[in-house]
């Protein structure tokens, strides 16, 4: 089953897509993925339900968040009403230590997004702060990266011993899939891709040309 990770709607400060709009882009491109994770910036859309949506164009549609730590972006997978009370996820100095100490305390995976980019990067703030304990997945293929971003990510992921993911980190329409990830078995919801991350048996992809 092939997710992208890293997705962005309207519900987000600078997303300009609107779900349904997605899944029509999706289909009508033949975009060779069978679902998408909504991680929008600083907060957990609790709210919307896209169940009907994803029986109708027979995608899986899950929901996740990106936070912002002293380490850069962070996507938070499994998050729970117990992990929102754990720390304010509009916070833009959280400490990624207590983002992974709240992970590993209430079942989610947190995973530093785009980490070869500058400023909002982990690798930009390592020799700083040193390598954060409790991180085993990093995204080495993101679709807004540039340059050498991505081989950043890739070398870094390598010298640490980190998993990676792929993720389109989509904002407009025509962006999503552009990165994914495989799995081996099928994703039905957030559990369930839980428990594939941590089963560390998935492979980063990318389609960008």
């Amino acid at each position: 089953m092939i997710l992208d990770l890293h997705t962005h709607s309207i519900k987000s400060d600078d997303g300009r897509a609107k779900v349904p709009n997605y899944c029509q882009w999706i289909r009508a491109r033949e975009i060779p993925i069978d679902g998408f994770v909504l991680t929008e910036h600083r907060q957990f859309d609790a709210e919307s339900d896209y169940s009907s949506l994803a029986a109708k164009f027979d995608l899986c549609i899950l929901k996740a968040s990106e936070v912002e730590t002293e380490y850069g972006h962070v996507l938070v997978f499994g998050v729970t009403d117990a992990l929102l009370s754990a720390f304010d996820f509009g916070d833009i100095h959280l400490p990624l230590k207590r983002v992974v100490e709240a992970c590993a305390a209430h079942g989610a995976v947190p995973v530093p997004c785009h980490p070869g980019r500058k400023r909002v990067g982990m690798q930009a703030h390592v020799g700083e702060f040193g390598v954060p304990e409790g991180i085993r997945i990093v995204e080495i293929y993101n679709g807004g990266s540039r340059d050498q971003e991505d081989q950043i990510a890739q070398t870094m992921a390598n010298e640490l011993g980190y998993l990676g993911i792929g993720g389109s980190d989509a904002h407009i329409v025509s962006h999503i899939g552009r990165c994914a990830t495989r799995f081996p078995g099928p994703i039905g919801n957030t559990a369930e891709l839980v428990e594939a991350l941590r089963a560390e048996d998935f492979e980063a992809l990318t389609f960008r040309t």
